[in-house]
């Protein structure tokens, strides 16, 4: 016949899917111990992008620099607009630092401080 083993020794495998299920809480404050470490570890404190220059103040720049072609201007209805050399209205654009409007370096610097761009 077959061999005979005794109850003792006889042991039900369980799948290891169920064994995971069964600790999830420990894996899952094993995991979050272990990310926690790695963050604290590497001290890596991500920084924002500068769009800024040394010694001035983009938002204070009111003389158009050289290289500085994007005009930011402000509609009736108080909507930041920046323009592109190029676009539609480009050319009539005015822009008119003692209604807060100024000029641009960059696409990104100028929607960094919250302007959008023409549309035409």
């Amino acid at each position: 016949m077959g061999k005979a083993i005794h109850n003792k020794w006889k042991r039900r495998q369980r799948p290891l899917w169920r064994s995971l299920l069964a600790a999830r809480l420990t894996v899952v404050l094993a995991l979050l111990g272990i990310t926690s470490v790695a963050y604290v570890a590497t001290n890596d404190v991500p920084a924002l992008p500068r769009v800024h220059y040394r010694r001035t103040s983009s938002s204070n720049t009111t003389v158009h620099k050289a290289g500085c072609d994007i005009k930011g201007n402000i509609n009736e209805r108080g909507e930041h607009i920046y323009h592109m050399p190029g676009q539609a209205y480009y050319s009539a654009t005015r822009v008119n630092p003692a209604r807060g409007e100024r000029w641009f370096c960059s696409q990104w610097e100028a929607w960094w401080a919250g302007w959008r761009k023409a549309k035409v």
